[in-house]
């Protein structure tokens, strides 16, 4: 530690540089986002990262290998079970999640779940499927804002997301009902791994904006993460987005 005055670690979120052995079991057979952007876009203007080595690690277009002697460049393989995005930051952060949390992408969850959830928070649950945050306020904003129901919906990653708009239903009521589906998803059947608070305003589906008051309710980390190691040892630890949710203040 004290050849380095201060560490960063910088997460772009899902940009990916390969398939993994176990890509299959994902529908990820293929997969390499960077490469494919790439591609797609007529190379990439990246010449910072590109100085650091980027171009060693893979075809990507846009790059080149260059002499880097001020930096490591190399691609890491996750080990643990799942892929969403607490599990992938518990393991950079030395937690190796060995029972994947739960994902209903395809499914949507299960009705004794949003009953439960409808019983105990006191509102109407719409929605429950897989969606953009952005294109199911489209669906289903206006409903939302009559009713003063709750948009719940998911994604590829083990989330329960709920949306109600501030002026309707209101901040401080979003997360109570959101507190009380983070109860519920602790339940093994279900075992969702954050409930995601998307408060949103605009007054029709052509304006319809989600705001900062975004607020993540996440599992506690399963072990000792590094960041806890650091903080024992007199090392200040600052987060930025949504890290601190990710880590539920853990570190």
């Amino acid at each position: 530690m004290n050849k380095y005055k201060r560490l960063f670690v910088i997460v772009i979120d899902s940009v990916g540089i390969g398939e993994m052995p176990d890509a299959e079991k994902f529908g990820d057979r293929g997969a390499n986002t960077l490469v494919h952007t790439a591609r797609e876009v007529g190379g990439l203007k990246v010449p910072v990262m590109n100085s650091l080595g980027l171009g060693d690690l893979a075809p990507i277009l846009g790059t080149s290998i260059v002499n880097h002697p001020h930096s490591y460049a190399l691609r890491l393989r996750e080990t643990s079970a799942g892929k969403d995005t607490m599990t992938g930051h518990w393991e950079m952060m030395g937690i190796n999640t060995t029972t994947p949390f739960q994902t209903f992408t395809d499914t949507g969850f299960p009705q004794s779940l949003i009953d439960e959830l409808a019983e105990k928070t006191g509102h109407k649950i719409i929605g429950n499927k897989a969606a953009s945050g952005t294109e199911i306020l489209v669906e289903l904003g206006e409903q939302q804002m009559r009713e003063n129901s709750l948009i719940v919906y998911t994604s590829a990653d083990s989330v329960l997301q709920i949306a109600a708009h501030e002026e309707v239903t209101g901040v401080e009521e979003l997360y109570r009902c959101c507190e009380i589906a983070r109860e519920i998803c602790m339940k093994p059947e279900y075992f969702v791994g954050r409930v995601i608070a998307r408060p949103f305003i605009g007054t029709n589906k052509n304006n319809f904006k989600r705001t900062s008051n975004r607020h993540d309710l996440a599992v506690s980390p399963s072990g000792i993460t590094t960041l806890d190691i650091l903080k024992d040892n007199g090392y200040m630890v600052s987060s930025i987005g949504k890290i601190n949710d990710i880590f539920n203040t853990m570190g």
